[in-house]
């Protein structure tokens, strides 16, 4: 029986893939059932971007979501053929009778007002108007022409301010000198600007509502937001890349190096990952050598700033891959590292030999094996798995979060700081192979952005090396311990370009002393 099951459920497939129909279509049959494209998100376990670009074609339908929505589209299909649409009549025959006039739609089944997009999948902005949700003014459009926020991102409506009336029309005089037109630069500023103060206004309104849901218990509430935190950066991701170029939807098929052999296995990819002791300090020597211990500040959400493959990766041999706008992973054999006293670019390795790192990694060893840095040989790249990139897909959502994170901090809100914390942290955690996220599938993007945390801080350490002081410890993506007055090298505070002294449990935290050996 289960092999009956099984080859049932392959030729249920392969019908369904066999009989797609094409991007129009998709959107036709999605507008008969008077379906929203959430309605169809929600169903099919997928983003509302993605079944844009599903009916715009500029995406296929790919797994998780494949499946299902193929089944929706026959359903669907069955329901609404091509020439279910009444014929047009010009007149009454006899053998015609009345029709009544159809029921209205109730207003709870009525599918909510969408932006309106173009064939790319970009919203589409016209003459500013007051949004038809919240009544601030907007450039983009619903698919009606009605002011509309992108993605229906409206402001927060004050509870204690009665609706407003329509408008009166006023008069409007006609001046000799006509107001001077935006140019398009000005145009897309204040777009951005718009954009910006409307997201950053949902992060507000969660943490208003799970505090007011919590009665007044941050411990609950903050519960809650960390509960939520996923699916909220997916919204706010999603708003970013409203008017983006790239899509992130089209999950290429993943080379079998970036997947893991088994759950216990640990992935092929190394991440570079440092945890570096100088040999000349000990803790366990007496002595009087003051060293502090540092904290870089979010760590991860500075690596979002970094190169990404956006297509589909492409296999190639030698340094066929190699180039400035590509990204991926390489296999490489780097060369050693002979300087004892700063930590080893590639992380500390158990075995040597050729290994797989991301583009992240061999940018920095390429870097330290130029003429400006001269310090070690160039990589050996045996073979790449790349596609085109770009430094500035993630930009967008970054500085939302960052923006996000400095008002927090100014206002002294450990509430937001710690949600804005689990947005990034869970956003990168999940963004691979994970059931917590199934809107994103991107295993390399997730190691590349560790890997650029960890070299983000081997910067910072050779920055401090430079500057004379010694490098006393190094780890993870935001730990460094030094010797000397730091303050002279590294501004100190909790913004992003930062640093503090780190503080909790264990000896080596905050300022502390260390012996000299063997030096």
């Amino acid at each position: 029986m289960r092999e009956e099951n099984s080859v049932e459920a392959l030729l249920e497939e392969a019908r369904l893939n066999a009989s797609i129909p094409p991007p129009a279509e998709r959107q036709r049959l999605r507008e008969a059932a008077s379906l929203s494209r959430a309605q169809v998100a929600a169903a099919v376990g997928v983003g509302r971007t993605t079944v844009a670009n599903w009916e715009t074609g500029h995406s296929d339908p790919t797994p998780p979501g494949r499946l299902p929505y193929l089944k929706l589209l026959k359903g669907l299909a069955e329901i609404y053929p091509p020439d279910s649409a009444p014929a047009a009549v010009s007149g009454p025959t006899a053998d015609s009778a009345p029709q009544p006039a159809p029921a209205p739609v109730p207003a709870a089944f009525t599918a909510p007002p969408e932006t309106l997009r173009g064939l790319d999948g970009r919203a589409i902005e016209g003459d500013p108007g007051p949004c038809i949700r919240c009544g601030i003014e907007t450039t983009y459009q619903s698919t009606d022409g009605r002011p509309l926020h992108s993605g229906a991102m409206c402001q927060p409506a004050d509870p204690a301010a009665p609706a407003a009336a329509p408008a009166a029309p006023v008069p409007v005089e006609v001046s000799p000198t006509p107001a001077p037109v935006p140019s398009r630069p000005e145009r897309r500023a204040r777009s951005a600007a718009r954009a910006q103060a409307d997201t950053t206004a949902l992060i507000a309104r969660a943490v208003q509502d799970e505090a007011e849901r919590a009665g007044g218990d941050e411990d609950a509430a903050l519960k809650a937001l960390i509960k939520r935190a996923i699916p909220d950066v997916m919204h706010l991701f999603n708003e970013t890349r409203a008017t983006a170029r790239y899509d992130y939807t089209a999950y290429p098929a993943l080379p079998d190096v970036l997947k893991k052999p088994s759950k216990k296995d640990p992935d092929q990819i190394w991440e570079a990952r440092p945890k570096f002791h100088h040999p000349g300090y000990s803790l366990k020597v007496l002595g009087d050598v003051k060293v502090t211990a540092l904290d870089v500040n979010a760590a991860y959400l500075s690596a979002l700033k970094c190169w990404l493959p956006i297509g589909k990766l492409e296999h190639s041999t030698g340094t066929d891959g190699i180039d400035p706008k590509r990204s991926g992973v390489h296999l490489i054999t780097p060369a050693p590292w002979t300087h004892p006293h700063l930590p080893d670019p590639i992380g500390d390795r158990d075995e040597p030999g050729a290994l797989w790192v991301t583009n992240a990694t061999l940018r920095l060893l390429q870097r330290l094996s130029g003429p400006k840095y001269g310090l070690m040989g160039t990589p050996v790249v045996h073979e790449s798995w790349t596609s085109g990139a770009t430094e500035n897909f993630l930009d967008a959502l970054r500085k939302l979060l960052s923006a996000a994170r400095d008002e927090a901090i100014e206002n002294r809100d450990t509430l937001t700081l710690e949600y804005v914390k689990a947005m990034y942290s869970k956003f990168i955690s999940t963004m691979g192979e994970s059931i917590h996220n199934r809107e994103m599938v991107r295993p390399d993007w997730m190691h590349i952005i560790h890997s650029q945390a960890y070299a983000n801080l081997w910067g910072k350490a050779y920055k401090a090396s430079q500057a004379g002081l010694d490098v006393v410890a190094m780890m993870g993506t935001d730990e460094l311990h030094l010797t000397g007055d730091w303050r002279k090298v590294f501004p100190e505070g909790r913004g992003v370009s930062q640093m503090k002294i780190k503080h909790g449990e264990g000896k080596a935290t905050g300022e502390y002393t260390v012996g000299q050996v063997g030096r």
